[in-house]
């Protein structure tokens, strides 16, 4: 199933969902596993290490250090992998209101990690985009 690259109809029909929990990030040296009982919504390898991206009680119980303690939003609408300017309106928009944002693409919809002090003001920013985008 191809999802949305229309960007006026992905902004329009996005409705942003706040998940449960506080995630962070944290990283593993090259080569060293994912501890027992880490279940991170993300992993990604990059030269220098492995970054998770999972809930902060997990990254604690398992004595990992970690960054950004944030909030994951979840885009409600099945955007396209190949859609042009999605996630640039996105993050535009909360960037004009002074919030930094790390977005991630899985392949039914885009997620966004958000100060954890800042959700409610990020999806309200989202919420309004959508209305305006639908006008």
């Amino acid at each position: 199933m191809a999802g949305e690259t229309d960007l006026k109809k992905l902004l329009a029909t996005m409705t942003p969902e706040l998940q449960a929990g506080v995630h962070v990030f944290a990283t593993l040296a090259p080569g060293v596993p994912v501890p027992q009982g880490v279940d991170p919504v993300m992993l990604f390898r990059e030269r220098e290490g492995t970054t998770l991206i999972m809930l902060e009680d997990e990254a604690m119980s398992a004595g990992l250090t970690a960054s950004f303690r944030c909030r994951m939003v979840t885009l409600n609408v099945h955007s396209s992998l190949e859609a042009v300017g999605f996630l640039a309106a996105i993050t535009a928009r909360l960037a004009a209101a002074g919030m930094g944002v790390n977005p991630v693409s899985a392949f039914y919809h885009d997620h966004l990690f958000i100060p954890s002090d800042r959700a409610e003001e990020a999806l309200d920013a989202l919420r309004q985009l959508a209305v305006d985008s639908a006008g």
